[in-house]
């Protein structure tokens, strides 16, 4: 899910999967002087001037909406890599490490945001700012740190663009085949690209927000019809296998960790709440937010996989029976995900875009320059699908090499530069902990992006 994406709190909403997420306005008053206030009396959020603050309960539909897409469809495929009994406590357990690590950005940003008397800060930016007070020798590495998380973001997100794109194609074919109509996967795709470039090409947010609303009500609905299939005629546990062969698990772990990603939505929602210290805490929002997310993901994989099997695919709606209500949902959630591509793709663009325009000085390049940028990442996610329409494949890998990073790698590494040396616990237990966490992100980051890419090749 991950926002974020360009996950910048000061300028332009961001969204996350299906999410939009406001922006946190920061009005300053030039008519109040700026004084300096001592770290213990400075508070981030008594800062920030939010002209539409969500309440607890916005924040978890936004938070729900941010970790619930494509990722919840592929869960069944998961549980075909890691088998039924470890993929039940594989999945509680990737929940409870990315949670954890959600609540480590929180709160290494609000440190750093008291240190350097912000209000607010993004993902990036919080990475920045940790090496920019960390140990000297990292100092330097500041804003090269800042530009990886933006290339991971982007990464991230074009890759769930691309993975839309064919989610959207693999379900219309599936849906075509009830009315007699054969046509190649590729087909689909090309027929997309004209309605998704024209969806993509609108730049404000404004005229977006009704579009994901209308795909956050039918991805509900296409949920529930989706477990009303899946719960029927259940086979006995005996019928799967409980436990997976282990050159399969690299695969369960980069699409769990895809559906899981939802941490680039993190730093946005706190920053935009009305009362941001009901976020956190055993009973915050955060935690009653992921324990719905780990629920849902668990139940939907669990019974998924326990109803179809090793016949199970991609998108667990693509195992639907060919009758009409099940055609309507693989429709549905077709045009689900294909209105919430403008969305997603905004994030990427609002990186990317910047960036170039910093570099352009002609005027007629300014003039065209976001049309022809829109044009090229737009094109560039249909070719990746086109080159590689194996559903499955494709979100394993994504997880495997930019979610894992941003998800798992990247969290505890800022924990331990933010409050290197003396603020790691007892017995620095806080270092320790944070290290096993990194090696578990690393160890998944190289073995599933291999065992996904094998995976693709070997199906091409």
């Amino acid at each position: 899910m991950s926002d974020e994406k360009q996950p910048l709190l000061i300028g332009a909403s961001v969204p996350i999967d299906n999410v939009e997420v406001q922006t946190v306005e920061l009005v300053n008053d030039p008519a109040v002087p700026k004084t300096e206030k001592d770290k213990s009396e400075y508070h981030p959020a008594a800062e920030r001037c939010l002209e539409h603050p969500t309440s607890n309960f916005d924040t978890l539909i936004h938070l729900l909406k941010g970790n619930i897409g494509t990722g919840i469809l592929a869960m069944p495929d998961a549980f075909k890599n890691s088998g039924l009994i470890l993929g039940v406590f594989g999945t509680l357990f990737m929940g409870v490490i990315c949670t954890h690590c959600m609540h480590i950005l929180v709160r290494c940003s609000h440190e750093l945001c008291i240190r350097n008397q912000r209000p607010a800060l993004s993902f990036s930016e919080a990475v920045e700012d940790a090496f920019a007070s960390g140990p000297i020798p990292l100092r330097p590495f500041a804003k090269k740190m800042k530009t990886i998380i933006n290339i991971f973001l982007v990464i991230t997100q074009l890759g769930f663009c691309c993975v839309y794109f064919l989610f959207v194609a693999t379900n219309l074919q599936d849906s075509m085949h009830f009315f007699h109509i054969n046509l190649s996967v590729h087909t689909y795709l090309a027929l997309l690209f004209p309605p998704i470039l024209a969806l993509a090409m609108v730049k404000n947010l404004k005229y977006l927000t009704p579009v994901s609303l209308v795909a956050s009500i039918m991805t509900a609905w296409g949920l529930v019809v989706t477990f009303y299939y899946i719960l029927q005629d259940l086979p006995p546990t005996s019928s799967v296998k409980a436990f997976a062969s282990w050159h399969q698990l690299p695969l369960y772990f980069g699409t769990a960790i895809y559906a899981f990603e939802g941490i680039g939505v993190i730093l946005p929602l706190e920053n935009n709440m009305k009362t941001p210290e009901d976020f956190g805490g055993w009973t915050g929002v955060l935690n009653t937010g992921m324990v719905i997310v780990a629920a849902l993901y668990t139940a939907i994989g669990f019974f998924g996989y326990l109803k179809y099997g090793e016949h199970v695919l991609g998108s667990i709606t693509l195992n639907l029976p060919n009758d009409l209500l099940a055609q309507s949902v693989r429709a549905v959630m077709a045009a689900s995900i294909f209105l919430s591509y403008g969305l997603q793709f905004y994030v990427p663009m609002n990186i990317v875009w910047p960036y170039i325009k910093s570099k352009v000085t002609s005027e007629n390049a300014l003039k065209h320059g976001e049309a022809v940028t829109r044009f090229v990442l737009i094109s560039l996610t249909f070719s990746a699908a086109a080159l590689i329409p194996n559903l499955s494949g494709i979100i394993s890998l994504v997880g495997a090499f930019s979610s894992s990073a941003l998800a798992l790698i990247f969290p505890p590494f800022i924990e331990i530069i933010t409050f290197w040396p003396d603020q790691l616990g007892k017995y620095d237990w806080k270092l320790w902990k944070d290290v096993a966490i990194i090696i578990f992100g690393i160890t998944g980051f190289v073995f599933g992006t291999y065992a996904s890419l094998e995976n693709i090749l070997n199906t091409a």
